[in-house]
């Protein structure tokens, strides 16, 4: 039996197509067309184009699951549809550990560009995290009415800036940055095409929030179709933006080679409103990132797969208090390990690479079971699954990470069976 919603239903299009783009179109805009250019030159604009296509069946694979099955477990509750209670805690438990992490390494990509920008110190850079993630906080504290509000507002700030970049660079795209056009082989758009995927994961965060859809199949679907092309759009842009302009290659060109185009159109104070746009990127990205998970934690926990206390939910706003409470302590801990430098941002970013991977998975695997009867999200969920699978060897020793989660959760089940 499906659990009374308890959680308002106030996400409409408009809103769930900013969450989209929001959860998506992350500080890799910033970061990855320059670096994806180093690797393979103007060639990277096929790998750029490949997963403009192949964003789609990502995307929809989470939207469709989102419209059948709206529920504030997301992922998780596929998960449990598709394979067992056991095996969607495991993943939902994936997601949770992930934020906590993921969220502060946003916060202090963001601020590190507005500080680079405006010539501040570690400090600064420290602080101005904090109020991105209290800002990600208080938002979804107030409900996704707001949260989705403010989520339209900062896309919108996001688009007009990358519009804008891209349509100033156009008069300075010069044929003779597209030659050779392959320099480093055809296994260098495979490379960067790695790379890229980075850029198109996000869709499954949203889907945490589809219990507060007006109308779920309306939402999750066509706000996730509008969404996907819109980012495909502007990401392949932007990308073509930093070849034709050859804003990449040089040393620390091609990790801003957006801010350098940004400042070939408006001279010196571009540099500033590319630290502004980093912030609202990443900004953005928290805020559908704080909303997902803390709804997950507010479904774990109304099912006893986690603390009590994460259930708690706030009467005036609706909204779950307890996972946003779980998620502020979590903040402060990664951004006290950081300041104190017991750990370097290169370091906390790897931790939830496998958990995050392993999330989508689950999602994609769910999908294919669940989605039966529709031939289409079966093949949109297994083309998924494979372009997901093929990017899990990579992440390393990150993989310790979700196995420390298992280890943690094999306990927590046998000291509650060992207390009954």
């Amino acid at each position: 039996m499906e659990k009374t919603k308890t959680l308002k239903a106030t996400i409409g299009l408009p809103q769930a197509v900013a969450l989209y783009i929001g959860a998506v179109l992350g500080s890799g805009v910033l970061l990855v067309p320059g670096l994806a250019a180093e690797i393979a030159g103007p060639a990277s604009l096929l790998a750029w184009g490949l997963m403009t296509l192949l964003v789609l069946p990502m995307a929809l694979t989470m939207g469709l699951l989102a419209a059948k099955f709206p529920s504030a477990g997301g992922v998780s509750h596929f998960v449990s549809r598709a394979f067992g209670e056991r095996a969607g805690t495991v993943i939902g438990w994936f997601f949770l550990m992930s934020v906590p992490i993921g969220a502060p390494v946003a916060a202090l990509t963001g601020a590190g560009y507005l500080t680079v920008a405006m010539g501040w110190g570690e400090t600064a850079r420290i602080g101005i995290a904090v109020l991105m993630l209290l800002a990600g906080l208080l938002t979804n504290l107030l409900g996704m009415k707001i949260a989705g509000g403010v989520q339209v507002a900062v896309v919108a700030a996001i688009i007009a800036v990358l519009v804008l970049a891209i349509a100033g660079a156009a008069p300075n795209i010069e044929a003779r940055h597209f030659t050779p056009f392959l320099p480093n082989g055809w296994i260098s758009v495979g490379q960067a095409a790695a790379i890229l995927f980075w850029c198109f994961i996000g869709w499954e965060a949203v889907s945490h929030l589809s219990e507060e859809f007006v109308d779920p199949e309306r939402e999750a679907v066509k706000g996730v179709t509008i969404a996907a092309v819109i980012v495909g759009v502007l990401y392949f842009c932007t990308a073509l933006a930093a070849v034709g302009t050859h804003t990449y290659g040089s040393a620390g060109l091609s990790e801003a080679s957006l801010a350098l185009v940004i400042e070939g159109i408006l001279g010196k104070s571009g540099v500033y409103v590319a630290g502004f746009t980093g912030v609202f990127i990443c900004t953005a990205t928290i805020i559908a990132y704080v909303g997902a998970t803390s709804r997950l934690a507010y479904a774990l926990a109304s099912k006893g797969e986690a603390p009590r206390p994460l259930a708690i939910r706030s009467e005036k706003h609706g909204t779950p208090l307890g996972g946003l409470g779980f998620l502020a302590l979590c903040f402060a801990v990664v951004l006290t390990l950081y300041a104190s430098g017991a750990m370097s941002l290169s370091t906390l970013i790897q931790f939830p690479n496998a958990t995050f991977i392993l999330t989508y998975l689950g999602g994609c695997a769910a999908a294919i079971r669940l989605l039966k009867g529709n031939r289409w999200g079966v093949g949109l969920s297994w083309l998924s699954f494979v372009l997901t699978a093929l990017i899990f060897p990579f992440v390393g020793w990150a993989v310790l990470y979700p196995l420390l989660i298992m280890l943690l959760l094999f306990l927590a089940e046998r000291m509650k069976k060992t207390s009954r």
